[in-house]
């Protein structure tokens, strides 16, 4: 039997906007996030949400704010009311300083032609198409990062590949040493200390933003920009590979497997701990996250199990130890039926007995 599923998903592609093309994009979301202030101001004030007659006044009242496209202002007060039936009414004004340019487009405002995508107001800029689009998008967010670099991001519909289906079966549990430790060694993820790394050049760098650092109220000067610069870049590079190695190893298990018996672990604790550092560079809450939407898109079955005393039980006998185990303890010994098994494995079979794999 084949599945065939077919999901909604985001396209990322990297946008390269000239000088005039960019002042606009920035100028398009000064009026977004104009709109979006005067809506906390006045939710704050009068208790109510803004509707679509009070940007059609806005718009009569300020000529600076027609010169603007329409379809960005609305999709930006739909941002605004999105949570609004969730009973989440608290919002926040945005900074010009603090906030990152980020505007959104309906297919009323947005098209591609000629590899460029042109955007409602005459915009046009080219795309760098690292790959195809699987369907005509739906939406665009066109948006900022810490870099400066610009990226479009499709909303388009995929119909993945036919996975066929697989008897096998796997058991994982989280860790710092290992990232995840599995009941089949082949699929281990073993920790690839990425931040460990890049940690010499951010030193470098953040020592650069140290010595360079401005006054309160003074603006940087152009040694501290260029040094804060290279700091995001570094960090930026960090998490690629991070979700790059999360990636292409969540692949391999959801392909392999038809079963997946997870650990709901919560790596939150290990920032308290003296495992903080290394914890954080393991990314385990990515991994996991990345995990379960793939395994959840391919139509795979994910079974989610509680972590409790899955170190103390053997996977054997399902004797419990008495004593906890310390973590410098990596060996599990079984006093009842004598097995002998490294600590994770033992408890990555233990996972996949519990779930009823």
């Amino acid at each position: 039997m084949i599945r065939y599923v077919a999901t909604v998903l985001r396209y990322q592609y990297r946008l390269r906007p000239g000088a005039t093309a960019e002042r606009a994009l920035v100028s398009e979301w000064h009026r977004t996030r104009w709109l979006w202030n005067q809506s906390v101001a006045m939710l704050k004030e009068t208790g109510e949400w803004v509707r679509d007659s009070d940007l059609t006044a806005w718009r009569r009242e300020h000529e600076w704010l027609r010169e603007g496209s329409s379809v960005a202002q609305q999709q930006e007060l739909r941002n605004f009311c999105a949570k609004r039936a969730k009973g989440k009414g608290r919002r926040k004004f945005k900074s010009a300083r603090k906030t990152l340019p980020s505007l959104n487009y309906t297919l009323r405002g947005f098209s591609l032609k000629d590899g460029r995508l042109r955007l409602a107001g005459g915009l046009s800029i080219p795309v760098v198409w690292s790959r195809d689009l699987p369907s005509n998008p739906t939406s665009v967010r066109v948006y900022r990062d810490s870099l400066g670099h610009w990226y479009a991001s499709f909303v388009v519909r995929r119909d993945d590949e036919p996975l066929p289906d697989e008897d096998a079966a796997i058991g994982i549990d989280w860790g710092v040493k290992e990232i995840a430790t599995t009941t089949d060694p082949v699929y281990d993820l073993p920790h690839p200390q990425h931040a460990r790394n890049a940690a010499k050049a951010l030193a470098k760098y953040q020592r650069r933003m140290a010595r360079r650092k401005p006054a309160r109220g003074q603006a940087g000067s152009v040694g501290y920009r260029k040094a804060k610069r290279d700091t995001a870049k570094v960090a930026k590079k960090v998490a690629r590979q991070r979700q790059d190695t999360a990636r292409k190893w969540s692949t391999a298990i959801v392909r392999d497997h038809g079963a997946i018996a997870i650990e709901d672990f919560k790596p939150q604790f290990l920032a308290k701990s003296t495992m903080a550092r290394k914890s954080a560079d393991a990314a385990i809450g990515t991994t996991k996250r990345t995990l379960i939407e793939y395994a959840e898109r391919a139509g795979r079955t994910v079974v989610m199990v509680p972590p409790a005393y899955t170190t103390m039980t053997c996977s054997d006998c399902g004797a419990r130890a008495k004593q906890r185990l310390e973590l410098s303890e990596r060996e599990f010994i079984c006093h009842a039926c004598g097995l002998v098994s490294d600590r994770d494995r033992n408890a990555a079979r233990v996972i996949l007995a519990r779930a009823g794999l």
